[in-house]
């Protein structure tokens, strides 16, 4: 079997859910709690190791990883839409997908909006201000509103790593020590 193969049918069934709750979301006019139920649910998922856990450890049955996914969609506060799908994934043994998931559903309300996703990597979590401050800046380069979806990757010193769809802007510390070395190694 392909090595991709496996990382294409997630993929594919990803899709589906996306797919399945942006369109139920957008009939009941509901894509603005949907939006902020994923914001949610990918916080979630970098704060709590549990939560990962329980989406990808064989360990928890079906009625179980079901039982836990909704207690946590009604601790959350989820709207419908997104409770029952976490519900019906768990039955179907598909919670693994749902970081994938997340990725597609945000794309697709992103472009419901005329907005565009900006991926950024910072050394430490940035603060409301700084989140804010950061997408005007993007949104006068860009011409489009941004979102930001965030992750935190500690070896990078500082400063950022910023992708918008193949377009990248590294401004990390560790990019520029690196360059630092390689132009050291050029002079020795």
């Amino acid at each position: 079997m392909d090595v991709s193969e496996p990382a294409s049918i997630s993929s594919g069934i990803a899709e589906r859910y996306a797919t399945a709750i942006f369109e139920l979301a957008k009939e009941d006019n509901e894509l603005p709690k949907v939006r902020g139920d994923i914001d949610a649910l990918a916080s979630a998922l970098n704060v709590s190791e549990d939560f990962r856990d329980l989406i990808h450890s064989p360990i928890y049955g079906r009625d179980q990883q079901q039982a836990a996914v909704g207690a946590i969609a009604d601790k959350m506060g989820l709207a419908a839409i997104t409770g029952n799908t976490l519900r019906v994934m768990a039955a179907k043994r598909r919670l693994f997908v749902l970081p994938a998931m997340i990725v597609q559903l945000r794309e697709m309300i992103a472009r419901e909006n005329g907005e565009i996703t900006a991926d950024v990597t910072a050394a430490t979590e940035l603060s409301d201000d700084q989140r804010s401050r950061l997408a005007e800046t993007l949104k006068k380069s860009i011409g489009r509103e941004v979102n930001i979806n965030l992750s935190v990757d500690e070896s990078l010193i500082g400063g950022l790593v910023v992708k918008v769809g193949s377009k990248m802007i590294d401004t990390s510390i560790r990019s520029r020590l690196d360059a630092l070395q390689n132009s050291m190694k050029e002079v020795g």
